[in-house]
């Protein structure tokens, strides 16, 4: 493989982890681990959580919709206290912009491809704390601006098309299972984020390029 471009997901990756925040507030309610995600994952495509990623549903709409999803699986939240604690967690992290700069350095294309959700003002940007990231990409494909979310395998195609690339020349990173399962069948090379220095290291093979600052 001849990699010509990577396709970073935000949250998890380039981004601290919002799974992180949600684990922790499950443990705070004492409701089951991994209780929230199971829920995103069993309503999709039509719950609430999917509605809001592709721009459907307003985030003041969103918080009684989860919550009824949530109670409808057992249990009671507060989705408003649930995406405050997420925000909080979505703070850069500096070994991957470091990588990213150096892709590009290299002379191959980045792209950014996020499942996220617009504000309550119509005409805003995206509210999960990405704006500041654009700078650092080619490519910026939202899922809430495009009306497709991961693992929707169309919107790996819209990346992949705007990155002037094939499937096959691009390398995903992402922290979700499903979403780097649609992409292997896209024919696209996947590394999971489980922790960031490992799958920088595994990058570095992929790519033979040194993303090490130091």
């Amino acid at each position: 493989m001849n990699p010509k471009a990577v396709i970073f997901d935000l949250g998890g990756v380039v981004l601290g982890s919002p799974l992180h925040a949600i684990a922790a507030y499950e443990r705070e309610l004492g409701i089951p681990a991994n209780f929230v995600n199971r829920v995103v994952a069993e309503t999709a495509p039509t719950g609430a959580w999917s509605r809001l990623e592709r721009g459907e549903l307003a985030m003041e709409a969103f918080y009684p919709a989860f919550e009824a999803d949530c109670r409808a699986a057992g249990h009671e939240i507060s989705a408003s206290t649930m995406m405050e604690r997420m925000s909080e967690a979505l703070l850069p992290r500096p070994a991957m912009l470091c990588a990213i700069a150096a892709i590009r350095g290299a002379g191959l294309r980045v792209g950014a491809l996020t499942n996220n959700w617009s504000t309550a003002a119509e005409h805003e940007s995206p509210s999960d704390g990405t704006h500041a990231l654009r700078k650092h990409f080619d490519v910026f494909v939202e899922s809430s601006v495009e009306g497709l979310r991961k693992p929707d395998p169309r919107i790996y195609r819209l990346a992949c098309a705007r990155l002037e690339v094939e499937p096959t020349e691009a390398v995903f990173l992402d922290d979700i299972g499903s979403n780097l399962k649609s992409a292997r069948k896209l024919g696209m090379t996947t590394i999971k984020v489980v922790e960031p220095e490992a799958a920088l290291v595994e990058l570095e093979a992929v790519l033979g390029l040194s993303l090490n600052p130091g």
